[in-house]
């Protein structure tokens, strides 16, 4: 954490006019998730980082480069809001379910604008798309053709700049390992549609939701929509043996802490 001293201030004065109830942190077996934004460090760098897309697009218009550049601000996950530790969780993400390691929407629900010009500039997309769609759009929008595009598993996202309808499909995600002291598991999910489905590596078990109306993921419906499950089960399964995603294996070595 690194923020610029003046911004620093500001931030620091706003937290202090902030009654808190609590010390803003909720335990979850060893793993503590953070409840509010409160670090003035944290906030100073968000607004750098606002800044500076700024002298970037700016620098753009004055180079009259523009109409002939994409610009993508995206993620690779969402913020960290879980640690074993309290003093060093930047962020909440509330309110989605927990952050970064996770495959709940707190760890993969990201950011993501995509500019081209004035002609892709204010279009909103609803439907989830995923970090492997970003090379077709490329392609697509630069006007490249590509032999083995065909091939590839992402999707254009052309259409959906151009506020036509982008086709539902089946979204994966595989993370195979542990995320050390933010307390994430190793596991895999699927999206289609509303709903997403969670497996747990450790003992194959599942967790299902229904994103639109719990964006929070506070019910799991796997018991009462075991159709569901087993609908989202077999695409998990099947795109795993597709793509030969490697899974995690018991350690040898291991032995539980007394």
């Amino acid at each position: 954490m690194q923020g610029k001293p003046d911004k620093v201030k500001k931030y620091q004065e706003k937290l202090n006019t902030i009654n808190s109830s609590n010390d803003g942190f909720v335990l979850n077996g060893k793993t503590w998730i953070k409840q509010q934004q409160n670090m003035p460090h944290y906030a100073t760098m968000v607004e750098s980082m606002d800044e500076n897309v700024g002298r970037v697009i700016e620098t753009l218009k004055r180079l009259k480069l523009e109409e002939n550049t994409i610009v993508v601000f995206t993620s690779d996950n969402g913020g960290m809001a879980t640690n074993n530790r309290t003093d060093n969780i930047p962020t909440s993400n509330l309110p989605l379910k927990a952050g970064k390691g996770y495959l709940y929407e707190g760890g993969i629900r990201v950011s993501l604008v995509i500019k081209f010009g004035e002609k892709y500039n204010g279009q909103t997309c609803e439907i989830p798309v995923s970090g492997i769609d970003y090379y077709p759009t490329l392609l697509d929008l630069a006007n490249i053709e590509n032999s083995k595009a065909k091939d590839l598993e992402g999707l254009s996202l052309k259409s959906a700049l151009e506020n036509k309808i982008l086709k539902d499909r089946p979204v994966f995600w595989h993370y195979q390992h542990y995320s050390g002291g933010l307390g994430g598991t190793p596991s895999g999910a699927v999206r289609l549609g509303d709903f997403k489905l969670i497996e747990f590596y450790e003992d194959m078990s599942v967790e299902l939701y229904n994103i639109k109306k719990d964006i929070s993921e506070s019910q799991n419906l796997a018991k009462i929509n075991p159709e569901k499950v087993e609908e989202l089960k077999t695409l998990l399964h099947e795109w795993r043996k597709n793509v030969n995603a490697k899974m995690p294996y018991p350690n040898p070595y291991y032995s539980t802490p007394n």
